[in-house]
């Protein structure tokens, strides 16, 4: 193997090296983002899906799906967006349970209204 490939490998695992180092001492990645006292600022719901609620990662059907509430849990809500309509219900809740994920709010039962998004 040639010097200079050595180099440039070595280059490249310097450069990773570095970039891991920085992931490790600022905040995580954007969509994992989670706002410090959050949990002052959320509103419970439950799920009445009675199938389950497919949680997802955008306001949307076309969203990856995260996970699936089962009926009746309780959820926490961050706040409140629109997105895709769902059975004539246009908004969104982000929820805050383990991971980051929207639920339409055709199928969550609040105690109060969230906050916007």
């Amino acid at each position: 193997m040639s010097l200079r490939i050595l180099l440039m490998r070595f280059g490249i695992a310097a450069a990773g090296g570095a970039l891991m180092a920085l992931a490790a001492t600022t905040p995580a990645a954007a969509g994992d983002e989670r706002p410090v006292g959050h949990d002052k600022k959320t509103v419970k719901g439950q799920v009445t899906a009675r199938t389950g609620l497919i949680l997802r990662s955008a306001p949307n059907r076309g969203g990856a799906v995260i996970r699936v509430a089962p009926y009746g849990e309780v959820v926490k809500i961050f706040c409140r967006t629109t997105g895709q309509t769902v059975d004539g219900n246009r908004y969104w809740y982000l929820l805050t349970d383990g991971t980051w994920a929207w639920g339409s709010a055709r199928y969550i039962d609040t105690w109060k209204t969230p906050r916007w998004c």
